[in-house]
């Protein structure tokens, strides 16, 4: 029997070309887990009474804390923003999982090359940025329990995105959140899921971003 898990993509509702070509990346390589895509935003958790602030950049900016709760707090799920693009089979990326952890991620180290991001939205800058963009939970474990629906409506956005629930976090090769303009290939260093953290080809002003052709390209796929 194949192993479940839960995919949550994030979606911006202005931007479902994003959401679609995410998710399609994500489906068109797998076959080694039972996997099932999942729409998250802001609209689609009925438990949802957080009161947005201005360092909300996307629909589901705290709507991924959810997740967990969404599983029932049962079995493994993954949240992926919906800037994303695989470019390798997911199943490779939830061979990582280990349920020792609460959350698994990608410990990126950098700072934003600008103060605005896609849309012209607010660039916030914080320690731990992006790490949340990409997450594998073990939905059962003791912290992840912590994240009931009134304490993700209420907590800070530091308690939530730098991790302050979790006794210990997982670790996830960065080239699974390639972050387009940050990192540079090499002979050994190579994307496996793009990450357009500051805008991508369906936006104005990125048609032609780093990596514009790959995203065409799978947006150009047929699908079922």
């Amino acid at each position: 029997m194949k192993t479940k898990f839960k995919i949550f993509v994030g979606l911006d509702e202005p931007h479902l070309e994003a959401y679609e070509t995410c998710k399609y990346s994500i489906l068109e390589n797998n076959n080694r887990y039972d996997i099932s895509v999942h729409p998250i935003n802001y609209n689609t958790i009925k438990q949802y009474n957080r009161i947005k602030d201005k360092f909300e950049s996307t629909q589901f900016a705290f709507a991924r804390f959810f997740v967990p709760h969404e599983c029932r707090y049962k079995g493994q799920s993954v949240f992926v923003d919906g800037d994303f693009l695989f470019l390798e089979s997911i199943d490779s990326l939830l061979d990582l999982y280990d349920s020792q952890y609460p959350v698994m991620c990608c410990k990126h180290n950098y700072t934003p090359n600008s103060s605005l991001k896609m849309d012209g939205k607010l660039q916030s800058i914080y320690p731990r940025k992006n790490w949340s963009s990409l997450m594998i939970f073990n939905n059962s474990h003791p912290d992840v329990a912590k994240l009931t629906p009134e304490r993700v409506n209420q907590e800070s956005g530091k308690y939530l995105h730098r991790f302050k629930w979790a006794n210990k976090i997982g670790s996830i090769p960065v080239d699974w959140n390639w972050l387009v303009g940050y990192y540079k290939e090499t002979f050994n260093f190579k994307p496996k899921a793009l990450h357009y953290t500051d805008g991508g080809p369906w936006l104005s002003g990125f048609a032609n971003c780093e990596y514009h052709e790959e995203w065409i390209r799978q947006l150009k796929e047929p699908h079922e």
